[in-house]
Formats: structure tokens, C-alpha cells, sequence
């Protein structure tokens, strides 16, 4: 299967469901997305404003599933339950990308939505290799990542930019298809 235009759809893991964002979404992710290390680390607009939430929900999300361009997931300990993060991925590249709410963090939650989000991805088209990447010094993804199976494959320029649209000094890592999901040796040192 290819990763055209595909309806949005949910993952269960042991503790966790991922589903979509909703509307009443927009005040939790607006909250956890002015967290500073978002603005060191993350491509979002910043200042982050409630707007960018609104916009995120009704427009990205939706139009990435529509178009094939991205598949992304609220992740939730319930149904119908708080958000605690975000994850996608980015189609055809099979970049993933990901972050959690402050509050949420240390308690192993990225990891098993990323390993979930892999599986499915694998499972749904015929990519053949999904990537991760982060801007250097961002360890508590790079650990995420490596946690996941990922092979780290060197710092170079990013192809995710920032948000001005400088090319970024990145971490990069690749999963291939069937790979061992266990913990890789070679990372960085995250200190």
C-alpha cells in the first residue's frame, strides 16, 4: 500500500489511544506548546498563540490526512480523555515528529505511541525506512528515538527547518523496515 490520501485513524497501545485532535484540544495544545523548550526545539510559530492551536486542529491535521502529507495523532492515556502530546508523520518520507506536554513527560508515554505509530505505518504502506531527526542537544527526543529502535545515522544539515527557514544542525536517525527495535548503540551522548 502506498501512503496517498487515507482516512484518519486511531492506535490503542497497552496504555495509550491516539486519535485525532479535536477543538477541545486547542487550550491544552496552545498550553504545552509555550513550553521554552519548544521554542529552542521545535519548528512551531513562537510566541505560540491559542490561534495556532485553532489552525493546527481545523486545518493542518485534517488537510495532511486528506492530501497524504501527514498522519497525525492526539495521544491519550482514555478515550476521549486529555491530550497529552501530539505525533505524526510526514508522507512520503516517513519523517516522525513528536512532543508531549510538560506535566506528561518521564513516565515512558512517546516511546510506546512512536513504537505504536511505527508498527501501523509499516503495516499501512510499503515504506521501506521512517526517519527522526531533532536539532542538536534536543537528548530528551534523541532518547525517544533510541528507545524506539532507531539507528542513529549522524549530524548534517536538517531537512525539517526552522522556522525562519534556516537549515538546522540535526540528529538524524533511520528505522528500516523489519529492523531490531531494540535499543541501538552509537548515539550521541545526551549530556
Amino acid at each position: 500500500m502506498s501512503p496517498g490520501g487515507t482516512l484518519p485513524f486511531g492506535i490503542r497501545t497497552e496504555r495509550l489511544v491516539l486519535d485525532q485532535p479535536l477543538p477541545g484540544d486547542v487550550d491544552d495544545i496552545a498550553r504545552y506548546c509555550v513550553d521554552p523548550l519548544f521554542e529552542e526545539y521545535l519548528s512551531i510559530p513562537w510566541p505560540y498563540r491559542r490561534e495556532h492551536a485553532v489552525g493546527f486542529v481545523a486545518e493542518f491535521v485534517p488537510k495532511g490526512w486528506l492530501r497524504g502529507e501527514e498522519w497525525t495523532w492526539a495521544i491519550r492515556e482514555s478515550a476521549g480523555g486529555p491530550l497529552l502530546g501530539v505525533i505524526g508523520v510526514r508522507m512520503p518520507s516517513g519523517m516522525v515528529g513528536f512532543w508531549l506536554g510538560a506535566p506528561h513527560r518521564g513516565r515512558g508515554i512517546l516511546p510506546e505511541a512512536l513504537s505504536a505509530v511505527i508498527d501501523e505505518v509499516f503495516a499501512r504502506t510499503d515504506l521501506e525506512r521512517m526517519r527522526w531527526e531533532c536539532v542538536v542537544g534536543n537528548a530528551p527526543s534523541m532518547r525517544v528515538a533510541a528507545k524506539a529502535g532507531f539507528r542513529y545515522t549522524g549530524e548534517q544539515d536538517g531537512m525539517i527547518r526552522a522556522r525562519d527557514g534556516a537549515v538546522t544542525r540535526a540528529w538524524t536517525a533511520e528505522l528500516l523496515r523489519g529492523a531490531d527495535r531494540t535499543e541501538q548503540p552509537g548515539w550521541p551522548s545526551a549530556d
